[in-house]
């Protein structure tokens, strides 16, 4: 049987058909034919596009402070405020929700208009989502450092911060599915369908989880006892990297992918199957994040089997995703852009092929509690989300300001080659440090008694901690590369002015 999207043209696009006024110029005498081409909202766009680069920056950056205090102690300076426990939360806040949030955010406004044709709902609702977000994460720049923290893992912020976080949350949700709603196309392109499940379940996650017993502006304690607690908080902790980091990227991937290759979708009914398969079973492997811990066995055991589960619907998505470049695939050689993507949606099925293995018992005995798993957080969070990131937002920006290349594809290269190189660096290094550290904290001598102490395997650990530190220097230093390129295409224009 053929390929729904081969029957339903239309389908297979990821685009407005030939009303794509993104590579239109504006100074440009438009035919009769394009007069209706709706006037959309790219300020808001522009905005998160910017504002993605920078939060990257500063993320990234104190990940390698941290990185480096790692490997050499003394790089707190005997402050509490630069201490390893205060400014690892504002890493992870900061690269998730301020550099992947904000390019979320910017992608699916964009998004969301070019598949409907329409404008996005509200103009100053947009400019509230923009603003209230950058208020939210600079509340977490603030108050981390200074400790005031709810302690719980991705949800570290405090109640008056999470009101602020649910209130502009509901507005892009408004703004977002209010634009779908008076869209002028029957179809609905399944990006949005990613987008959408993203906006839905987050909203849940970050409520629920989130429900705590204010007793000053600055502390709360949360609603559930012990186990429950743990339980609720890793059913939203896993599914923030379920949701937040993978089904929203995921919508990203299935726009900028086919647009950047001029394809269509390899498979439209694979991506339909891809989504209700990965919404429907992500929600319940949260427990494998708790083996080994006083959380019910059979709890453990449920989490373990849906991550299994969870292979099958992922590496349908990655597979999607790298079979749409059939018959592009010429374009790896001057396309840097596109290079990005294929090595994200690399990483992504290398690292949703290890989660599951990691959350098998057996396999968890030796990774939990070692860099086995920061490893494989990062080959996630550098090699899929943030590599993703960065070839959509090299693939966006430019028609934003009205060309089709950044302002340097040089750079782009370079960025590139310093990307990769730095994410493969870092989780080697962690996966050889994971791996090590389990074994020693597990041999024993023939009488019982543990063949290494801890700080054997610490000391053993250093010199993969400088290779960690390395790679994430590597990864930080294209950013540089990113926000000046970024810098030159906003202030000088694109490198490609010839409209499409």
């Amino acid at each position: 049987m053929r390929d729904h999207a081969r029957k339903v043209p239309f389908r297979a696009r990821n685009d407005d058909d030939n009303n794509d006024n993104n590579d239109d110029d504006e100074g440009e005498a438009m035919s009769a034919s394009t007069a209706s081409i709706p006037d959309y909202n790219y300020r808001v766009v522009r905005q998160f596009a910017v504002m993605t680069v920078v939060w990257g920056i500063v993320g990234m950056a104190v990940g390698v402070l941290i990185a480096a205090q790692l490997a050499w102690p003394a790089l707190n300076f005997d402050l509490p405020w630069l201490s390893y426990g205060r400014l690892r939360p504002l890493h992870t806040n900061a690269v998730i929700f301020a550099f992947g949030g904000s390019a979320l955010m910017g992608t699916s406004f964009y998004v969301v208009q070019r598949t409907c044709q329409t404008r996005l709902l509200s103009d100053k609702l947009a400019a509230f989502v923009f603003w209230g977000w950058q208020l939210v994460i600079l509340s977490a720049v603030i108050t981390l450092p200074l400790g005031i923290t709810a302690s719980k893992e991705y949800a570290e912020l405090e109640w008056p911060i999470d009101i602020l976080i649910a209130v502009v949350w509901i507005a892009y949700a408004v703004v977002y599915f209010g634009t779908i709603a008076q869209r002028r196309t029957a179809h609905i392109y399944v990006a949005n369908w990613f987008y959408g499940g993203f906006i839905l379940a987050v909203a849940v996650l970050h409520i629920v989880n989130s429900l705590a017993v204010p007793v000053s502006l600055t502390k709360s304690y949360s609603i559930y006892p012990g186990a429950i607690d743990a339980m609720v908080q890793w059913w939203y902790g896993h599914n923030a990297v379920g949701f937040f980091l993978t089904a929203g990227f995921l919508g990203m991937m299935y726009y900028f992918v086919p647009k950047q290759a001029e394809r269509p979708v390899y498979s439209y009914r694979l991506s339909i199957v891809h989504f209700w398969a990965l919404i429907s079973v992500y929600m319940w492997a949260g427990p494998h994040h708790l083996h080994y811990t006083a959380l019910p066995d059979w709890a453990q055991s449920i989490g373990m089997a849906f991550s299994l589960i969870l292979l099958a619907p992922s590496w349908g998505g990655m597979i999607n995703g790298i079979m749409t470049l059939s018959g592009a695939w010429h374009k790896l050689r001057d396309d840097p852009v596109i290079r990005f993507m294929v090595v994200s949606l690399s990483f992504y099925g290398m690292s949703t092929f290890e989660g599951p293995m990691m959350s098998i018992k057996t396999v968890n005995a030796l990774s939990h509690y070692t860099d086995w798993t920061i490893g494989h957080v990062h080959s996630g969070a550098l090699g899929w989300v943030a590599m993703m990131t960065i070839g959509s937002t090299y693939s966006m920006l430019p028609r934003l300001y009205g060309g089709k290349q950044m302002w340097s594809l040089t750079l782009v290269n370079l960025h590139f080659w310093l990307a990769t190189l730095g994410t493969v660096f870092y989780t080697a290094s962690m996966w050889i440090a994971g791996v090590m550290q389990g074994l020693m904290w597990r041999a024993v001598n023939e009488d019982g008694t543990l063949t290494y102490s801890f700080v054997q395997a610490l000391d053993a650990t250093w010199p993969y901690y400088v290779g960690r530190l390395f790679g994430g220097a590597m990864f930080l230093s294209g950013m540089f590369f990113m926000a000046y390129n970024t810098y030159k295409t906003v202030v000088d224009g694109p490198g490609d002015r010839q409209r499409g």
